[in-house]
């Protein structure tokens, strides 16, 4: 079939395509924590637009993935001509079906004005690869009935097809966390346990200070400040390990607030502190070729595992300071081990191997978080991570 047969109108009107949205949500940077416990309430981890209007304003602020690529896009082996997208597929998932490097997906796709919300992708949609003065480019070349049928002209954005799987980072947003250095003191902090008990667990309550006002029922989870965290580079102490403690609901609100712990993995003590138990997250955007260069290290990994493997979160010494975003894509090298020259003497350091890759879905100003797409070989933490070759 001819692509003129496919969508008529698509040698007229075919432009760079937004694929995904990016999520409104909390600051680059953590300091916002007043903003982001004003609105845990009505926070969830996957949390996405969902009017015709915000799609709209997402899909005029896409910025490229990459440079222009000057040469045809390297495909991936055996890729097909055409594939319907499924439930439970990511953009990751069906752009490594067509390419061998996935982030070049935005400079590839091009939208088909005959279909709506044609900047997003949806279960049952048929994606084809066709070819434009010699480049290959993909797009949507037959909508799902459901998303053409009169009943639903604009298919919900929570439906449509995310970069990232969500349960592969659960573990970020329920175990241990990173809290940087300069919000430590900043963060509310479990000033007292209510009646006479000297730690607290689930079924007790707790006194807070420096909560800012919320509603009764606002969740939190509190975490205690553990070890130290120094950049590997130049040895700066970046922030702390955070060990989560349990989760509360609030009580009441004042100075002191009052918590109700509600679950716990063990006992809250005066200090810990206090962070909203929902982190509003974008699971919707490009991946792409960090905008400089970056060099940096895998400083910590969700779980305390030693060994990483695919979609295990990992926390970088890079953030946007460093000129780090959501959706960069860097490669990890194994770090070169030295060894003895039994000939000449000495040692020498082996040159670093590549790894695997990482997505960064959370960006500080300092650190950022990143899920393991791809893994080749062994991760472990102090490896590099560099943009991609």
């Amino acid at each position: 079939m001819s692509l003129s047969k496919i969508c008529p109108k698509y040698s007229l009107r075919l432009t760079v395509a937004t694929l995904a949205v990016a999520v409104a949500g909390c600051s680059s940077s953590p300091s916002a924590y007043e903003d982001a416990y004003n609105s845990a309430g009505a926070m969830t981890g996957s949390s996405v637009a969902s009017s015709p209007q915000t799609q709209s304003a997402a899909q005029t602020t896409y910025r490229p993935a990459l440079e222009r690529v000057s040469g045809p896009v390297p495909l991936a082996s055996g890729a097909p001509n055409e594939y319907v997208v499924k439930v439970g597929d990511t953009l990751w998932d069906i752009s490594a079906t067509f390419l061998k490097d996935p982030w070049f997906w935005p400079e590839i796709w091009y939208v088909n004005p005959d279909i709506a919300n044609p900047h997003l992708i949806y279960p049952g949609d048929v994606l084809g690869l066709v070819y434009i003065d010699g480049q290959p480019r993909i797009t949507n070349v037959r909508a799902s009935t459901f998303r053409m049928s009169p009943q639903a002209r604009v298919t919900p954005l929570s439906d449509a097809i995310s970069s990232i799987p969500y349960e592969s980072i659960a573990s970020f947003l329920t175990s241990g966390v990173i809290l940087e250095k300069g919000e430590v003191d900043a963060l509310p902090y479990l000033l007292e346990t209510r009646g006479e008990h000297l730690i607290a667990a689930a079924g007790n309550e707790i006194y807070v200070r420096g909560l800012p006002q919320n509603n009764a029922g606002t969740r939190f989870n509190i975490v205690h400040v553990g070890e130290e965290l120094r950049d590997p580079d130049d040895n700066r102490l970046i922030g702390y390990q955070g060990h989560l403690v349990g989760e509360g609901s609030l009580r009441r609100s004042g100075d002191p607030a009052t918590v109700a712990l509600t679950n716990t993995r063990q006992e809250a003590i005066p200090g810990d502190k206090l962070i909203p138990a929902s982190v509003d997250m974008a699971l919707n955007f490009f991946p792409q070729a960090p905008s400089s260069q970056i060099e940096g290290r895998i400083i910590s990994v969700a779980g305390g595992v030693t060994q990483i493997g695919q979609y295990m979160v990992v926390v970088i010494n890079r953030g946007t300071s460093n000129g780090v975003s959501v959706g960069d894509v860097l490669s990890i090298y194994q770090t070169g081990d030295k060894v003895k020259d039994r000939f000449r003497g000495g040692k020498v350091r082996l040159p670093d191997e590549k790894a695997g890759t990482i997505m960064v879905f959370k960006s500080y100003d300092r650190i950022s978080y990143g899920l393991v797409m791809e893994a080749t070989d062994a991760i472990h933490i102090l490896d590099a991570v560099r943009n991609p070759s």
